[in-house]
């Protein structure tokens, strides 16, 4: 894998990584100090270059740092969640300093998405318990959508600036569709129980893969929309099992599985070349690039594939270079369609090509 590239963080542990939407040769990578439990962050800025990976920019915070969204109407601008429940807006073209301060979460905010599509908002998500979605110039809060348990990954739909999704502590996944009267539920969709059992009122289309569908409740870590098949949701988290979902059928189970991580999936990101790629990183170390066995991107069927089966994807291949907890990983928009950046706890930010993990 000699094309690796590879970049230090000394003293800050990486809690996510993002490639910018404007540059190929542009990243971002968020990260804290004492493995973010206690003490300041950092908001590295790094260019790709004939000499390696150097820092173009570098913010420091008085608190953890755990995720990172780029502006989607200014190149030079970029939010991070903070863990005093803070966000940060950053403009590379000014000073050390935040541009904007929002501050309303009470706990950690644990992550952040710019709106892909109406470009005026982005959304954060945080430990005590809500979604927040604001504007880049105003202080306030847009609106509030209540989760109520600690929500760890929240995303706006790739090709709907209405809709919403989050997974949490309590092992489901919410979508919220702004479009809908506030009411009692405040615009929440649905809920998607994804370690429900195989029988029950919960899930009554699901009556099959009870090994992989039917599962101790955990804790969900992470998800991501499909690029391609906007209704298709990859979640994971504590149980080390990935699963997609189809939004057309909330309720119908797991749609294709992925197995082999060892340790909990921290991120995911499917693949914005393939519509049967994606890649994730886990608390085991490694990087994992698969396939969820849709090939060539027709749409999966809506619900088990048949009586007594769910589809298992494919491992393509690992990336197994990290030494620490491997925290993020993102694909470059540019190119041939390979370029991953990974980042782990062991303080480093690797640069590598997919193409060289995969098998045949």
């Amino acid at each position: 894998m000699a094309s690796m590239l590879e970049f230090r963080t000394p003293g800050y542990n990486p809690y996510a990584v993002k490639y910018s939407p404007y540059y190929d040769s542009r990243l971002a990578v968020a990260a804290s100090a004492n493995y973010g439990i206690v003490g300041n962050g950092r908001l590295f800025v790094l260019g790709l270059g004939p000499a390696g990976i150097q820092v173009e920019k570098a913010f420091d915070t008085n608190d953890a740092l755990y995720d990172l969204a780029w502006s989607e109407i200014n190149e030079n601008q970029l939010v991070v969640a903070c863990g005093d429940g803070s966000l940060k807006l950053f403009d590379l073209a000014t000073g050390d300093f935040p541009i904007m301060n929002f501050n309303e979460h009470n706990r950690e905010a644990f992550s952040v998405c710019w709106n892909p599509i109406a470009k005026d908002s982005f959304l954060s998500s945080s430990w005590d318990g809500t979604i927040k979605i604001w504007s880049p110039s105003r202080p306030e809060s847009l609106k509030t959508l209540p989760v109520g348990c600690c929500t760890y990954s929240a995303a706006f739909s790739p090709t709907n600036p209405s809709i919403i999704s989050c997974v949490s502590s309590d092992s489901h996944m919410r979508i919220f569709d702004l479009r809908t009267p506030v009411t009692a539920k405040y615009h929440l969709a649905y809920t998607i129980p994804v370690h429900a059992p195989p029988q029950g009122p919960t899930l009554p289309l699901l009556s099959t893969g009870q090994t992989f569908a039917g599962a101790v409740p955990a804790e969900i870590l992470t998800h991501d929309w499909n690029k391609y098949r906007d209704t298709v949701v990859a979640t994971a988290g504590v149980d080390r099992t990935i699963r997609t979902f189809d939004m057309r059928n909330p309720a119908g189970g797991p749609t294709a599985v992925m197995l082999g991580h060892e340790y909990a999936v921290r991120r995911l990101a499917w693949s914005p070349h393939a519509s049967d790629v994606l890649a994730s990183a886990s608390y085991d170390m490694t990087v994992r690039v698969w396939s969820d066995g849709s090939s060539g991107g027709a749409p999966p069927p809506m619900g088990p594939a048949g009586p007594n089966t769910i589809p298992v994807g494919t491992q393509l291949g690992v990336m197994n270079r990290h030494s620490e907890f491997a925290t993020g990983v993102d694909w470059c928009l540019f190119g041939t369609g390979g370029w991953l950046a990974s980042a782990g706890w062991d303080q480093r930010v690797l640069v590598w090509d997919a193409h060289t993990l995969l098998r045949g």
